[in-house]
């Protein structure tokens, strides 16, 4: 069992150059894993990116890792460009409205939970 600021040398932030939000699209790029940068932790995580493209927050779930700890990861292996980070994708089409009443409803029947 590894602690994880072990894991990230003790960061809690990722570097300033990526901005890596809940639902940001995390896609592996074509390069080779190499150098020191790249321990099992981060290779576990580009394995996983590898089975395909999809959100920050799955990616923490599936790695069973804190979120904190998957966006110092995933911005160390696009600094070694080894994936691509990308905004969140829109969850409706353009000019398409989400119904407030909609939302409403399934906040009422989640809290019935």
């Amino acid at each position: 069992m590894v602690r994880p600021y072990t894991v990230t040398r003790g960061r809690t932030q990722p570097s300033g150059r990526h901005t890596i939000d809940l639902m940001s699209w995390v896609t592996a790029l074509d390069a080779e894993p190499s150098g020191p940068e790249v321990d099992h932790a981060r290779s576990a995580l580009l394995d996983l990116v590898r089975r395909g493209a999809r959100p920050v927050v799955e990616l923490a779930a599936d790695a069973d890792l804190p979120l904190t700890v998957v966006r110092v990861l995933l911005g160390d292996l696009a600094e070694a460009g080894l994936l691509r980070i990308d905004p969140p994708r829109r969850v409706l089409p353009p000019g398409l409205k989400a119904d407030p009443g909609l939302l409403q409803e399934i906040v009422d029947r989640l809290r019935e939970l």
